[in-house]
């Protein structure tokens, strides 16, 4: 469903035919399982290179933007030098606070109020999600923290641009809104390297409309700055017809660095190992067939730490289950393959006990209830791969 007839997409569209962008080609729209997008209003061809968007060097907001804007001054000043992603955040904050008195008002008016990254969680739906996504959530907010703390004196000394307190303006949750702005919203582009920053990578830009693309695995995209036309381009090899959801590719993630980094899932099937058989073959040369084969056909059997080993070998080799459960591969498959879905089963009667008691929680359990469901689907689809692949060698 079209949302183009709404107040804030028909403000940002002004502000950008202001800054020399004008695309009727894509409209933004609402569409089930992926939610606000950008729809097509005309078919597009699958030819390679064609441009889908090329958005003006005028309409990117990059560390350039801030070194001129008001907060540039105190930036230039402070050290030791602020870092790109740091600099990037505070401007964002300084213009929500300005409201209607700045100049990426339009812009501001059509971002997230709010985010579900992993950063954001409540420390008790953390604690649900899987191992080695958890262990990252976990180090990625002590670094947003740290970072917040060392920030304090720089923001206090910004004081005389605001009337209210910087406290306020530069809260933890303020900062967290627009961290999780750029970590999930921003393209890649190399800038030139700004003399009152550090020297960490500047590479970040944010890209109004642009950002409203969605996902997804299956489309063919190139994202670049032309330096002829000046303008951010997103070619595709796609073809798309009219009226769908028009879908750029971050790159070849799997659901938990996507929820990591952009705050999005996108359900994942098992795709066929077109090497199957020589990995068996390979398995079979050296001995790791026979009872591993055995005992993915009987779930009565005892395992005991060879037998495991072997599986996890097979498991290995055979490419069948995602990298994103290495760690977890040995425990995972083990009651897979056994027919047990108990720690599946136990997290989603978790997950459904806390959704009748604190409301509030709903989209974030809803996260993890997906991320655990798709593991499920995963591994079991795993244990039917191998138990089929080494059935002929038993």
């Amino acid at each position: 469903m079209s949302e183009s007839h709404r107040s804030e997409f028909i403000e940002l569209r002004k502000w950008l035919k202001e800054r020399k962008f004008e695309d009727t080609r894509l409209v933004p729209a609402s569409f089930p399982g992926t939610g606000r997008g950008l729809m097509s209003t005309a078919s597009l061809q699958k030819l390679e290179g064609q441009v889908i968007i090329s958005l003006p060097e005028s309409c990117l907001l990059t560390t350039d933007t801030v070194i001129r804007s008001s907060v540039g001054p105190y930036i230039k000043k402070w050290k030791p030098p602020l870092s790109p992603l740091l600099a990037l955040c505070t401007f964002l904050l300084s213009e929500r606070h300005a409201g209607s008195q700045s100049l990426w008002k339009s812009y501001l008016d059509v971002l997230p109020t709010s985010y579900t990254c992993p950063v954001c969680l409540e420390p008790e739906v953390v604690d649900l999600l899987p191992g080695p996504l958890k262990a990252k959530a976990d180090e990625q907010r002590a670094r947003v923290q740290a970072l917040f703390a060392a920030s304090g004196g720089f923001f206090s000394t910004l004081q005389p641009l605001f009337a209210e307190s910087v406290d306020s303006v530069f809260s933890y949750q303020a900062f967290l809104w627009a961290w999780c702005t750029v970590n999930t919203r921003a393209v890649y582009l190399s800038s030139r390297r700004q003399a009152c920053l550090s020297a960490e990578p500047d590479t970040c830009a944010l890209a109004p409309f642009l950002d409203l693309l969605n996902h997804s695995p299956h489309v063919q995209v190139k994202a670049a700055f032309n330096e002829e036309t000046r303008c951010y381009e997103i070619r595709t090899a796609s073809r798309c017809r009219k009226h769908q959801e028009v879908f750029i590719c971050y790159g070849p993630h799997d659901n938990q660095r996507l929820l990591l980094e952009y705050e999005m899932l996108v359900r994942h099937l098992p795709t066929a190992d077109k090497q199957v058989h020589r990995k068996i073959s390979i398995l079979k040369d050296h001995g790791f067939t026979g009872t591993t084969g055995h005992l993915l056909r009987d779930g009565s059997a005892h395992m005991g730490w060879p037998s495991l080993t072997k599986r996890m070998l097979c498991c290995w080799v055979l490419g069948a289950i995602s990298s994103k459960f290495d760690v977890w591969m040995g425990r995972a498959v083990l009651e897979a393959t056994h027919g047990s879905q108990a720690l599946v089963s136990g997290n989603r009667a978790l997950v459904s006990d806390m959704k009748e008691g604190k409301v509030s929680l709903m989209s974030q359990l809803s996260l993890v209830e997906a991320l655990r469901m798709e593991e499920l689907r995963i591994l079991q689809a795993s244990a039917e791969i191998l138990s089929s692949s080494l059935a002929p060698f038993s």
